[in-house]
């Protein structure tokens, strides 16, 4: 298949290669490697989060129906690129339709939107519960933490409609090559040769309203919750408020760090592994954190996994078949 084709007098691209990596062949085997281990790190560990909440009824609370829906979308948004980059490990050629380009950039957008909105949403529930206690059950009833997780969702997935929508009107006459492991928007519009001043306007648009705007709503809530917690009397009271919200704190620095660091930074005088490093600590190395923080740092997740292992899980590998057949054999 050629990956770019005569229409008209315009070549048109119609296949894209992949350059990340590329600098360091004789590396391809330990980067693959390293890469299916943080995948599956990644997959069991928020398959696992989702698993505990769901089994135990102590964990049916806001605060941990807003983890369902980050460690949800965590699997979501590794799934979307490091299958497909493990895959090209193998590839000589590194490549991707332009087709399967839009599609990856398009659920890139999604996720990443929603979980910049989710961690904001969050950051309310803490603000809720620390602040205004008592009011806490009508302010975060199921019907308003719905809507908050509804409307995450909404503002990653019309945003993201929006720039792939944009993405795909922009004309592409070669070169076919993206620096990078995936398909971002500035990469692809850095490779258009027509008019992208929309795409450009609407990605500022994007940035303050998706971006900038959560990360603010959330320093803001953070900034309450501390004055709150600081005019608690007793020591052991602040630690308990603090301790509900730490590791939603460090998840959220984690983040919006690494999407500043990613997005943010100046387009000159950064290689290309520097920012591979950068979009990896960003795409894949946070979802795979976001479990054990909350593993870490939250003893009610704790708890809840260890009994999710010592009820279903470890049983299940001790005791196989023949176990049973000898146990029920005994008891009769």
């Amino acid at each position: 298949m050629k990956d770019i084709k005569e229409r008209g007098n315009q070549t048109l691209v119609t296949e894209f290669i992949f350059l990340g990596f590329s600098n360091h062949p004789e590396l391809q085997g330990l980067f693959f490697m390293i890469f299916l281990l943080v995948y599956l790190v990644t997959l069991l560990g928020n398959l696992l989060i989702l698993t505990a909440i769901r089994i135990n009824p102590v964990l049916h609370t806001p605060m941990y129906y807003f983890l369902i829906n980050l460690s949800f979308l965590d699997i979501c948004y590794t799934s979307t690129t490091i299958p497909i980059m493990l895959v090209n490990f193998f590839r000589e050629k590194k490549t991707i339709t332009y087709e399967g380009c839009l599609s990856q950039l398009f659920f890139l957008v999604t996720f990443a939107g929603s979980e910049c909105v989710l961690l904001a949403a969050m950051a309310y529930d803490r603000f809720v519960a620390i602040c205004h206690p008592l009011r806490y059950p009508v302010l975060m009833s199921k019907k308003v933490c719905s809507y908050l997780a509804a409307g995450s969702w909404l503002c990653g997935l019309v945003n993201s409609m929006t720039h792939t929508g944009l993405t795909a009107t922009v004309t592409l006459c070669g070169p076919n090559q993206i620096s990078h492991f995936l398909c971002d928007i500035p990469l692809i519009l850095k490779l258009s040769c027509s008019d992208t001043s929309v795409n450009e306007f609407t990605l500022y648009v994007a940035s303050a309203t998706i971006g900038l705007s959560p990360c603010l709503f959330t320093a803001v809530s953070y900034m309450l919750i501390i004055s709150a917690i600081l005019k608690i009397q007793s020591t052991q009271g602040r630690h308990k408020a603090f301790s509900t919200c730490a590791s939603h704190l460090t998840v959220v620095v984690i983040f919006y760090g690494t999407a500043n660091f990613n997005y943010d930074r100046p387009s000159s005088g950064y290689s290309l592994d520097m920012d591979i490093l950068v979009s990896v600590l960003f795409c894949i190395v946070t979802p795979m954190l976001n479990p054990i923080i909350y593993s870490l740092r939250n003893k009610e997740v704790t708890v809840a996994l260890k009994k999710l292992c010592e009820v279903y899980i470890l049983p299940g590998l001790v005791g196989g078949p023949m176990d049973r057949v000898r146990g029920q054999e005994s008891s009769s």
